[in-house]
């Protein structure tokens, strides 16, 4: 059998065709096109539990598959929303809830919510609330007659230069931020999208005024290509989402350590403190692994074991592709170790085959294997 190492790297080195293999598996082909013709019929939180396909394929999407039983418990969440910082998704230490709810916010969309797009239904409201400051009936024909046309176009719109020629689009684009459509803020307004929200020294990120702030989240070309004007949270990205957790799972059949890792490697950019990763019983067990803490270390009291992680590791790290894959190197070759997936010659052979990070040689590598034998 193939070491946790290698079995990792032949992944993780070409995800896109992994993820193909696994888009293209009978099974997975069959619920993706069932859950994408139905999706967008659904108008209420009381259709989406009900329908228990729909509803499976988002919960494993979101890792919580196992959960998928306790449907009370998950109406309540998406009932209360994720807008309020007190709402019980929002409370729950696990933050695949508020994930969830935020993938599925009919709280703050209503009958919209698995079709919901920024750029359409957003910049409408948008649009009409903007035109409620200026004195005119949002319900007004002149309103109407902006709105249809622009719904009837904007998703037709593949680039920033797609909206910014287009000048009634653009207009209605500056305006439902309050913003005259001026060559200036249409030259400005260019800028900001160019440059996106990803990087913190955009200029975006920069601008004293957060309106552009705003504007660049709705039309975040920058960061979602082509699909701004049509991306919904509840439908590709969810299909995404379950074509990488079905991976994952099918990983860890053959190797626990392999999904440990690749889900340690999906997370880690997001991560912020450890205490989320402590909150994260998969997480912490990588982080106990690569630092050869036995699992008991978990009861510790959790100051106590976030005082020792940010003695050992920099949680910036996990942001940064190389320290990451670093990381992922020491814990599948520890992985390995504790848990070989062949004979102890190949088991060996992974301590000899893998740079040395963390300040631990091959050496000290080979030694615990051979107290081990």
């Amino acid at each position: 059998m193939i070491n946790t190492f290698t079995s990792y790297q032949l992944i993780a080195r070409d995800l896109p065709k992994a993820l193909d293999r696994v888009e293209n598996q009978p099974m997975v082909d069959r619920e993706t096109k069932y859950y994408l013709e139905n999706i967008t019929k659904v108008k209420t939180i009381d259709e989406f539990v009900k329908n228990d396909r729909l509803f499976r394929y988002a919960m494993k999407a979101h890792g919580l598959e196992d959960m998928a039983y306790a449907k009370a418990f998950m109406v309540k969440a998406l009932k209360e929303g994720v807008s309020d910082p007190e709402s019980f998704a929002n409370k729950l230490t696990d933050k695949r809830y508020a994930e969830f709810v935020e993938s599925f916010n009919f709280a703050a969309h209503g009958e919209l919510a698995t079709v919901y797009n920024k750029a359409q239904q957003g910049a409408v409201a948008n649009y009409q609330t903007q035109a409620a400051i200026a004195g005119v009936d949002p319900t007004s024909a002149s309103v109407q007659a902006e709105v249809t046309y622009y719904l009837a176009n904007i998703v037709n719109v593949k680039s920033i230069g797609d909206l910014m020629s287009n000048d009634r689009l653009a207009q209605f684009a500056l305006a439902a931020f309050g913003l005259d459509d001026t060559e200036e803020n249409k030259d400005l307004a260019r800028a900001v999208l160019e440059g996106g929200l990803r990087n913190p020294d955009s200029l975006a990120n920069t601008m004293t005024d957060k309106t552009f702030v705003a504007f660049a989240s709705m039309y975040n070309f920058e960061e979602l290509g082509e699909e701004t004007t049509t991306y919904s949270l509840a439908q590709r990205p969810a299909i995404d989402k379950f074509m990488r957790q079905t991976l994952e799972e099918d990983a860890g059949k053959q190797n626990e350590g392999v999904r440990l890792a690749l889900y340690f490697e999906r997370k880690a950019e997001t991560l912020t403190s450890f205490y989320e990763i402590l909150a994260d019983p998969a997480l912490a067990r990588v982080v106990r692994t690569v630092l050869s803490l036995p699992d008991s270390f978990a009861s510790a009291d959790i100051d106590k074991q976030v005082q020792l992680f940010e003695s050992k590791l920099n949680i910036e790290d996990f942001s940064d592709p190389k320290e990451l894959g670093k990381f992922l190197t020491r814990f599948t070759s520890l992985w390995e170790i504790d848990n070989p997936t062949s004979t102890a010659q190949t088991s060996l052979s992974v301590l000899f085959s893998q740079p040395v990070e963390y300040g631990i040689s091959t050496n000290t590598l080979f030694a615990i294997q051979a107290m081990k034998r």
